[in-house]
Order: structure tokens, then C-alpha cells, then sequence
């Protein structure tokens, strides 16, 4: 069920990126990480912030 849902994703859509950030937490201080799947023309956007 998986297979069908990743597969049709994947043939209907435009080709993506996914985009893995790690920031440090002002609060705790540990690092995290964000993670977001986008259009490849915009991730120096996503990582500028």
C-alpha cells in the first residue's frame, strides 16, 4: 500500500528536494534538526533563514 502511494506521488508531481537544516534551540541549546521537501529552485531560500 505504501509502494502504490510513493509511486503515484512520484509520477504525478514535479521533481523535489529534500532539504535537511540544523538549528540550534534557544532554549535548551541542543541542536535540531528541520527537515522539508520542496522544489530544488528553492532551497538556498529555505536555508538563507
Amino acid at each position: 500500500m505504501a509502494k502504490k502511494a510513493v509511486a503515484s506521488l512520484q509520477t504525478g508531481s514535479k521533481r523535489l528536494a529534500k532539504a535537511i537544516k540544523m538549528v540550534k534551540s534557544p532554549k535548551t541549546g541542543a541542536y535540531v534538526f528541520i527537515e522539508k521537501i520542496m522544489d530544488p529552485t528553492k532551497t538556498k531560500e529555505f536555508f538563507s533563514k
